[in-house]
């Protein structure tokens, strides 16, 4: 079947999640800048989320330009990722409103965690349904930055108990690590 409707349908849903993350965000209560010191842990979180999914959606589109179909797994796996996603307005919240405490930090984490063992396992799907040889696995050849994503979130899940600053550092890190676009699959499409 055709890779159309599942694109169309993950910008839906991306656009919904970022939707909702911001409508978490209120209005400062006060007319002065000083109103807006409490809400900063709310904003921080809520600029790391949406970077997180803009991330997600960047490289979902990126990585479509290489597939020629999809399949009924194929479907399972990209809802798998996406209900993973559909977690971060709720995981965003919690570790705002609770100024970074531990048990919200890691949370936040498991889920960032989750979404890269989504990820995984949709290309891993894509790359049965097509084959070796082709554009698509090329481009994701060993993907060498997801499994180092993987291991530093399951480390900042960990290390969130003894220290959530550490962990937040991490998050930043991967995030950052991922900001700029993975040219993986622009590079081959050029070609």
């Amino acid at each position: 079947m055709g890779k159309g409707r599942v694109e169309a349908f993950t910008d839906g849903v991306v656009a919904i999640i970022i939707t909702i993350m911001v409508l978490e965000l209120k209005v400062p209560h006060g007319e002065d800048f000083s109103a807006l010191v409490p809400l900063w842990p709310i904003f921080f979180c809520y600029v790391l989320s949406f970077i997180n999914v803009g991330i997600y959606w960047n490289n979902l589109h990126n990585m479509f330009h290489t597939v020629q179909r999809v399949d009924g797994r194929v479907l399972w796996a990209n809802l798998n990722l996406l209900f993973w996603l559909s977690l971060m307005p709720v995981t965003t919240a919690f570790m705002g409103e609770n100024h970074f405490a531990p048990a919200p930090v890691a949370v936040y984490g498991i889920d960032l965690a989750l979404c890269a063992v989504a990820y995984t396992i949709l290309v891993l799907k894509l790359r049965h349904l097509h084959g070796a040889d082709t554009t698509f696995a090329k481009a994701v050849g060993r993907d060498n930055k997801g499994k180092i994503s993987l291991a530093l979130y399951i480390a900042a899940v960990l290390l969130s108990f003894l220290n959530q600053w550490i962990s937040v550092a991490i998050y930043v890190l991967v995030a950052t690590i991922w900001f700029v676009p993975d040219k993986r699959f622009e590079r081959l499409v050029e070609k």
